[in-house]
């Protein structure tokens, strides 16, 4: 068996270098100048930001010690595809190419440009006050803060092929040193010869975009095909590409549009994987977005409990997996998500696997490390959790923690990155999800409430006529329902105690944890939660599962959806462990 070199996947880094100059939108820590976004930012994103320097210098330091020379950038790789944050990314990878003669393969993400011009972008960073300043590229925005705010082209976020000329040395364009490269246009890496044009839906729109897809062969044998799926569809009507609206939202489009707006693609694809096998090349295929729901049947859970939330308007439709698995794709690796995961779709007697690999600015934070060998591959989780978090960014935190008089400090106690991760995940519920998703009467109960509290409504809810609604029951039904709930929670070695002690904030942080992390979530979910989490999903919650308003039901749904990920820990994938990937159709 011929063993090839390893290669080191990296998704959804979000650079924003703390050092960043965004002229005089800045403050002083320690005598040192630092571009800083805020807590109160951090504790609601899907991401942290200060910490993102640390993190991906964390991983590419881990990836060199492991003699890994060859490393893909999966796309939002920059913060929000600043002029500033393409920059510090450039000069970061220069720097590990000149140190440590690595190889970058990048395919840009839904943060990294916009369309053919751009657009503009506006950030609030603390300022030596404590206080924000308003940051922008945009004079119109400036203006509305005229006194205070910094006007700055390094805001910017610039269009195609703007960016991606400013990242040329990392697999987007020719090098001699490359054994094949070539888009799904021919050989030539110029601009105008990787053009296509983006329709709108009626037809009466047309864009000019370059695409940025290639396909490159960096050692003799292993073939990577790097596909932009990025879609900029022009909205009917539209004809300014200078502005935002022109285009629909990108974030949003992913793979369901490529088979709209870019079907050449998967001719392309198609293409590329016959002359794989007939010359007998490993095939590895990257792309931003995934092209099998990363979430799998939890994202049908989310759709009747949230609605057309971010999860749901972003999963893909079986019918990319299927053209894929057409154009004779097996495996695919993907970001965008922030998900750790591996999900599969099959198509008659063929099956397509995508791999989704987590953010380091997310938890659970890690990269994915491939070790090819002969049509398979295995592929390790490499967590970056050890890290530590800067202690100036950690008192920073805090310092703001008070203004915002927010009695939630369990992040701001955490020694390690991962931890942190963890713990941010109980802010971001309270103060994203419960406000933007969840039911305004179920979630204004959350902070005062256990999951002994959801056992009762359950329990009472079997001998009552009436429609309870989630919250503290009188204290003499309590009491009857704690006997039976001791009854419930011996069967798996719990107590009543157990669940009194487990509050509503960490079961629900816990459930958008399970379903981003999969197994990596066992590292930081106590055992005695476990259990108490598999009580709930098999022995208070009834199976059946009809769309209801009634808070019985909602939580019906919501443990159906902790059982789901539940099951993903049943994997054998733990940390640093490998799964084997056949690169054979079934």
């Amino acid at each position: 068996m011929i063993e090839l070199p390893s290669i080191a996947v990296i998704a959804d880094a979000h650079l924003h270098d703390i050092d960043s100059d965004y002229g005089s939108a800045s403050c002083t820590i320690n005598g040192k100048t630092l571009t800083l976004r805020s807590w109160q930012d951090t504790r609601r994103s899907t991401r942290v930001f200060n910490e993102s320097k640390d993190a991906l210098t964390t991983a590419l330091t881990d990836i060199q010690q492991r003699n890994v020379r060859h490393v893909v950038l999966l796309g939002d790789y920059t913060d929000d595809g600043q002029i500033e944050s393409t920059k510090r990314i450039v000069d970061l990878l220069h720097h590990y190419r000149r140190e440590y003669d690595m190889a970058f393969y990048a395919i840009p993400g839904n943060h990294d440009f916009y369309g053919p011009i751009g657009k503009h972008k506006s950030t609030r960073f603390v300022n030596t006050t404590g206080n924000t300043v308003l940051v922008t590229s945009d004079p119109k925005v400036a203006a509305s803060e005229s006194e205070t705010s910094v006007l700055t082209k390094n805001m910017y976020c610039e269009g195609s092929p703007a960016h991606l000329l400013a990242m040329a040395d990392f697999g987007l364009f020719k090098h001699a040193d490359y054994t094949h490269w070539e888009t799904p246009f021919g050989t030539s890496d110029a601009t105008e010869s990787r053009m296509y044009n983006a329709k709108s839906e009626d037809g009466s729109v047309t864009h000019s975009i370059m695409d940025a897809s290639y396909l490159v062969e960096p050692i003799e044998g292993i073939w990577l095909l790097m596909v932009d799926a990025n879609v900029f569809e022009p909205r009917n009507g539209a004809t300014d590409p200078s502005k935002k609206t022109t285009f629909l939202n990108s974030s949003d489009a992913g793979w369901n549009a490529v088979l709209r707006v870019k079907p050449f693609l998967i001719d392309w694809i198609k293409d590329v994987c016959t002359r794989a096998e007939l010359l007998g090349k490993q095939l590895l295929t990257f792309s931003h977005y995934p092209v099998i729901d990363s979430i799998d049947q939890h994202t049908q859970i989310e759709s009747r409990l949230f609605g057309d939330n971010l999860v749901v308007r972003r999963a893909p439709e079986a019918t990319v997996a299927d053209a894929l698995i057409a154009a004779g794709l097996n495996l695919h690796f993907s970001g965008h998500m922030h998900v750790n995961n591996t999900t599969k779709h099959t198509s008659g007697d063929k099956q397509l696997t995508d791999i989704a690999v987590p953010s380091l600015v997310s938890f659970p934070a890690g990269y994915k490390l491939i070790q090819t060998r002969n049509k398979s591959c295995e592929v390790s989780t490499i967590p970056i959790s050890a890290m530590t978090v800067d202690p100036m960014l950690i008192d920073h935190y805090r310092s703001q923690n008070r203004e915002l008089s927010d009695l939630d400090k369990s992040a701001l106690n955490a020694t390690t990155y991962g931890e942190f991760l963890y713990r941010k995940m109980s802010t971001r519920v309270k103060h994203h999800f419960l406000i933007k998703e969840w039911p305004a009467d179920i979630s204004k109960q959350i902070d005062t409430t256990t999951t002994a509290d959801l056992v009762y409504l359950f329990l009472a809810q079997a001998d009552s006529s009436q429609t309870l609604k989630f919250g503290k029951l009188p204290a003499a039904l309590s009491i009857k329902l704690a006997s039976e709930l001791d009854v419930i929670a011996a069967q798996y070695e719990l107590t009543h105690d157990n669940f009194s002690s487990c509050s509503m904030m960490r079961l629900i942080a816990d459930w958008y944890c399970l379903r981003q992390a999969g197994p990596m979530a066992r590292s930081y979910i106590s055992t005695e939660n476990l259990k108490l989490y598999s009580c709930l999903a098999d022995a208070i919650t009834r199976p059946e599962l009809h769309p209801s308003n009634t808070h019985v039901e909602f939580f019906s749904l919501f443990i159906a959806g902790l059982k789901r990920s539940m099951k993903n820990l049943e994997s054998t994938e733990q940390p640093g462990e490998t799964i084997h990937i056949s690169d054979q159709s079934t």
